[in-house]
């Protein structure tokens, strides 16, 4: 299996849907998928929860700056 970066949540949804399909097609042991899933899932909540950090970053600093006008 080559390696894979997964740095956004497209990243995690390809490599999800590959995980399946190779889980169906028997190319890998549903036990060791299940576990791939479940560590995806994880991931996928630090990349969620990074990219809401960031953007939270972003508005306070216009804020600060007078920049936001809601």
């Amino acid at each position: 299996m080559p390696a894979r970066r997964l740095k956004t949540t497209q990243d995690v949804r390809r490599y999800l849907a590959d995980l399946i399909n190779r889980t169906e097609a028997k190319k890998i042991d549903a036990n060791l998928a299940r576990g791939l899933t479940y560590m995806t899932s994880i991931l996928m909540r630090a990349i969620e929860g990074s990219d809401l950090e960031k953007r939270i970053e972003e508005l306070e600093k216009k804020i600060l700056k007078g920049e936001y006008r809601s």
